[in-house]
């Protein structure tokens, strides 16, 4: 059985393969600027470039968590999207609403909470065009032959997020509040319903790429993804503490976010075991490398890296500092947008025809998009480390600090370069896989 909808995920992927390439050029302007050779300063100051930077973060990981689910529905429902014309419509104005908040940042357009800045009007249109494609993906599960785990875990996840953007459009006059309920979409975002996300993709892809059973590998994802969730949900207390809430937070946030690690630690040895106990030799072993990348990479930026620095005796320093900078590039790297690369690493050949599974390109752009990522995070790392001591121990002026580190963002940006390097070969892998066209597309095996 074949699923032309499956089509419009490429023009997904191609959307967010272009977003997270302008991401990373905001990030060298950011880059620079530490490093002391601001010269873009007068056309893009430094806030701007931040929140391009962020923003496109979520845009073009959303676009990679859409085309996933336009992939991976039909096939997990057994048939075909019920409106192919309406998904290339929510594609379209997607993109018109994520370029007109980037063009605005520019005009100072924008709301100026941190994270949340797409202007009020804009959020209106986001609430539509997620709305829209909820309707397309659950009518198109519940209408379809079956409903698997897989297929509830990552409709949930992608139903949650949507519910949880809302009190991010709530307005309120305290600071408190609007910062409470801020982070019920950063926090509950990226360390909540995301992983849903993340665990029905991950899922999805082990069944594929090991053989293993489907029964066996979905149990797993709900211990996992409970877990996660759990940690998750609760850990955002750790946010809290700052922000005059009751002091219960202090120690809720403390215990859970102490827990976040297990559940990824979990996810990584889940995955490692599916592929040992698979018998299935899959032929995509860049997927298959992406894939279990993800789960382990995900475990030492999220987990562990988000441990060492949210327990409230370390977070009293580090809070607000370029420790969190190191977490968070390599929490989002490994955990959401290296298993967006492996659907796409995975989904190409299946849409295109063209079996690009050895390259020594894409061998390189997996190891040297990770190499220097970690490169960067040692950067971030030390760096981090040396503005707590100065600033919060020694009690010196925060721009005299920025001054002392920029050696560490020269560092950072050889590293950011390595990984440029293999993001660039990632993408040009993706251009020679070339359009998908109907006849490639993958016969889905009635038994997985």
């Amino acid at each position: 059985m074949k699923y032309k909808s499956q089509k419009v995920a490429y023009w997904f992927f191609a959307l967010s393969m272009l977003l997270f390439g302008l991401q990373i050029v905001y990030g060298f302007i950011m880059g620079f600027a530490h490093a002391g050779m601001d010269g873009l300063h007068s056309f893009i100051p430094f806030n701007t470039a931040r929140a391009v930077h962020t923003n496109l973060l979520v845009v073009w990981l959303l676009s990679g968590f859409m085309g996933a689910a336009y992939y991976i529905i039909p096939e997990e429902a057994q048939r075909e999207l019920v409106s192919v014309k309406l998904a290339y419509v929510q594609l379209i104005s997607l993109a018109l609403v994520g370029v007109t908040a980037i063009v605005g940042y520019h005009f100072n357009y924008w709301e100026g909470r941190k994270f949340l800045e797409i202007p009020r009007p804009l959020d209106y249109l986001v609430v539509v065009n997620v709305l829209l494609f909820l309707g397309l993906i659950l009518t198109t599960l519940f209408k379809g032959k079956r409903r698997t785990t897989t297929a509830l875990v990552l409709s949930m996840g992608l139903l949650f997020a949507a519910l949880l953007y809302l009190p991010g459009m709530l307005p309120f006059d305290s600071q408190i509040k609007d910062s409470f309920f801020r982070w019920w979409v950063v926090h509950l975002w990226v360390e909540g319903v995301w992983e849903l996300i993340m665990g029905g993709i991950l899922s999805f892809l082990l069944i594929k790429l090991t053989g293993v059973d489907r029964e066996v590998i979905e149990k797993w994802l709900y211990v996992i993804v409970g877990l996660t969730f759990l940690s998750g949900v609760l850990g955002t207390g750790h946010h809290y503490y700052y922000i005059g809430v009751n002091k219960i937070w202090l120690i809720v946030g403390g215990i859970f976010s102490a827990l976040e690690p297990l559940a990824f630690l979990a996810m990584a040895l889940f995955a490692v075991n599916m592929y040992r106990k698979g018998e299935k030799k899959h032929p995509n072993k860049l997927a298959l490398y992406w894939t279990l990348g993800a789960a382990i990479v995900s475990f030492i930026g999220a987990g562990l890296l988000g441990f060492a620095h949210t327990l409230p005796q370390t977070n009293l320093y580090t809070h607000g500092t370029l420790v969190t900078a190191m977490h968070g590039h390599l929490a989002f790297w490994g955990a959401y947008a290296m298993i967006v690369l492996a659907i796409i690493s995975y989904s190409l050949p299946n849409m295109t025809g063209r079996k690009l599974y050895e390259s020594t390109r894409g061998r390189m752009a997996f190891w040297m998009s990770n190499i220097g990522m970690i490169g960067m995070t040692v950067a971030f790392g030390v760096a981090g480390v040396a503005q707590v001591y100065l600033e919060r121990k020694f009690k010196m002026e925060f721009i005299a600090v920025q001054k002392e580190i920029e050696v560490h963002f020269i560092v950072l940006i050889i590293c950011a370069t390595l990984f440029m390097t293999g993001i660039i070969l990632y993408f040009i892998d993706f251009y020679k896989h070339g359009r998908p066209n109907d006849e490639a597309l993958e016969i889905t095996p009635i038994n997985n």
